[in-house]
C-alpha cells in the first residue's frame, strides 16, 4: 500500500470489523492505533462503546481511547488539536499511525480542514431555542434542512443540541454549519495518507451490529450504564447519548424489560450504521471500499 510511513485512515459504520483490521495492519507496519470515533474517547463507555479491549490494546500501541470523563465535552475541534500532536509524535518516532473510528466528520477534519466558527450572540441562542420549543423535532428539522441539509441528515434523531446548534450557527453567520467545518487547511495533504471505508453488505452489517449488542450486555455493558446514570449526568452530554445507552438506561430505571431494551439498543444501533452508510458513501466515494476480514 505504498510509502509505510504514510498514515493509513480505515474508517467505516460501528461493527463493521474497522478495529481488526487496524490491528492486522498494526503489525505489518509495526503502526500505533489513534482513535476516530467519538464514542471511544470516553472511559466510562468502553464495553458499550466496543473500545479496544485490553488484550487487544497489548497488541500494539493504541491513542485517544479512553481519554476523556463522561462530564466532559470533545468537539471536533478538540479531537483534531490532540490527534494533530498525537499524529506529530507518531511521525517523529518513525512509525506509521494508523486512525481507525466511524465519526465521519473526524475524518473530513483530517483531511479537509476545519474553520473556526465565529461564536454565536446569547440572544441567537435564546431565539433559537424558542423555536425549538415551538416547532418540536420534526419540524425543527425540517427548517434546518432549508439551510444546512447535510446537518439535518447527519445528526441524530433526539440530539436537540447539535440540531439547535446548526441552526444557531447559519443564523447568526449566515453561513451553513456544515461549511464551516469543511473550510480551513487539512492536516493531512491528499499525498500524505491512504484510506479505505470497511463496507460490509447491508445484511452483513447488521448482522454485527445484532450479535455486538447481545456480546456488549454479556461483557457487562449494563453494569457501565449503571454506574453512568448513578452520576446524574447532564443527558445534553455527548457521552450521555452513546448508541444504546438511552434504552440501557431505562432497564436500569426498571422502566423497560431487558429484553424490550436490547430490542430497541438493536435497532437504534442499525439506523445508525445506516447513517454512517450513507454518510461515508456521500462524503468519501473515492475511498477504495473493503470487505471485512
Amino acid at each position: 500500500m505504498g510509502d509505510e510511513r504514510r498514515v493509513r485512515l480505515i474508517a467505516g459504520p460501528t461493527a463493521s470489523g474497522k478495529s481488526a483490521l487496524a490491528l492486522r495492519l498494526s503489525r505489518d507496519l509495526d503502526g500505533v492505533i489513534v482513535n476516530a470515533d467519538s464514542m471511544q474517547l470516553y472511559r466510562d463507555l468502553r464495553v458499550l462503546t466496543a473500545r479496544p479491549s485490553p488484550e487487544e490494546e497489548a497488541q500494539a500501541p493504541h491513542r485517544l481511547y479512553g481519554v476523556a470523563d463522561a462530564a466532559d465535552v470533545w468537539s471536533v475541534g478538540r479531537w483534531l488539536r490532540a490527534a494533530t500532536e498525537v499524529l506529530a509524535e507518531i511521525q517523529a518516532q518513525g512509525r506509521t499511525a494508523i486512525v481507525v473510528g466511524g465519526t465521519g466528520l473526524y475524518f473530513r477534519a483530517l483531511t479537509r480542514g476545519l474553520a473556526e466558527v465565529p461564536p454565536v450572540p446569547p440572544a441567537v441562542r435564546t431565539q433559537i431555542a424558542a423555536l425549538y420549543d415551538r416547532l418540536g423535532e420534526d419540524a425543527f428539522r425540517a427548517r434546518l434542512t432549508e439551510v444546512d441539509p447535510e446537518a439535518a441528515a447527519r445528526i441524530s434523531p433526539g440530539d436537540r443540541q447539535r440540531l439547535a446548534r446548526a441552526l444557531e450557527v447559519h443564523a447568526a453567520t449566515g453561513r451553513a454549519l456544515s461549511d464551516w467545518q469543511a473550510g480551513g487547511t487539512p492536516l493531512l495533504s491528499p499525498d500524505a495518507y491512504e484510506a479505505v471505508v470497511v463496507e460490509p453488505s447491508r445484511d452483513e452489517l447488521y448482522r454485527r451490529c445484532d450479535a455486538r449488542l447481545d456480546a456488549m450486555v454479556a461483557a457487562g455493558a449494563l453494569d457501565e450504564v449503571r454506574a453512568l446514570v448513578a452520576r446524574g449526568l447532564d443527558p445534553a452530554l455527548p457521552a450521555m447519548k452513546a448508541v444504546g445507552l438511552r434504552e440501557l438506561a431505562a432497564t436500569v430505571r426498571g422502566e423497560l424489560s431487558l429484553a424490550d431494551a436490547v430490542e430497541a439498543a438493536k435497532r437504534e444501533t442499525r439506523r445508525y450504521a445506516k447513517r454512517q452508510l450513507t454518510w461515508f458513501r456521500n462524503q468519501t466515494p473515492e475511498w477504495p471500499r473493503v470487505e471485512p476480514g
